[in-house]
């Protein structure tokens, strides 16, 4: 076992950890032609660099941060900003599912410990994207009842509250050190699982566990494989 004890909870982030987060693709097919090709994938960095900056202020639902950060991009690069684009992005999201081999490796570390979302997600599309995962869940967390996003500290200190725990009872899983592990790390949370999925650079420093397999999750626990 990776972790010298068992944790009380293990916790996830959601989006692009457990669930294929396909905002770009969506984005590409809502605008369609109006996006050109030369400028499409500097136009999606854009956007989810002004969707983190949208999250670091004061809390707003996440069609807005969705929309905001459209918006603002579209600007930057000469595009005509559609709200009902923007809605029809938002609206994507709850179709979404998991990444291969997820189901099974929750479900097998539900037989160990128990499992938390703590997710950049409002509550209806949580809901939603959970049952897409269909596997056991103890506790949903969502920037709704937050009343804050990842990466703000606040987040996690909701987390320790809700959960009645302290930073030493939980092992945090995140497939993105920029929403997740550096909070995580600044929280003093040691027991840490970064899922490379290969959207963000291995930041080892912030001392966590890295795997490319979903898979390995359980196998960090003492636990065997899953079989698909």
């Amino acid at each position: 076992m990776a972790f010298e004890t068992t944790p009380k909870f293990v916790t996830f982030d959601m989006n692009g950890t457990l669930i294929r987060f396909r905002i770009s693709d969506a984005i590409r097919e809502v605008l369609g032609d109006r996006l050109p090709a030369e400028i499409a994938d500097d136009f999606l960095q854009a956007c989810k660099a002004y969707r983190i900056d949208e999250c670091m202020g004061d809390y707003k639902p996440f069609q807005q941060i969705v929309a905001q950060s459209m918006e603002r991009a579209m600007r930057g690069f000469g595009l005509q900003f559609r709200a009902a684009d923007a809605r029809a992005v938002y609206d994507h999201i709850p179709t979404w599912g998991p990444y291969p081999g997820v189901t099974e490796a929750l479900r097998r570390l539900a037989e160990e410990v128990p499992l938390v979302i703590v997710t950049n997600s409002d509550d209806a599309h949580a809901a939603r994207l959970v049952e897409n995962l269909q596997a056991p869940f103890e506790v949903v967390i969502t920037a709704e009842q937050m009343g804050v996003y990842k990466p703000r500290l606040r987040a996690f200190e909701y987390m320790f509250d809700k959960l009645g725990v302290t930073p030493e009872d939980i092992v945090h899983v995140s497939a993105s050190p920029m929403y997740d592990l550096r909070s995580a790390a600044v929280m003093g949370i040691k027991n840490k699982v970064y899922v490379d999925r290969g959207f963000e650079a291995d930041e080892h420093w912030l001392g966590y566990e890295r795997i490319t397999d979903i898979a390995d999750l359980p196998v960090l626990f003492g636990l065997p494989r899953p079989t698909a």
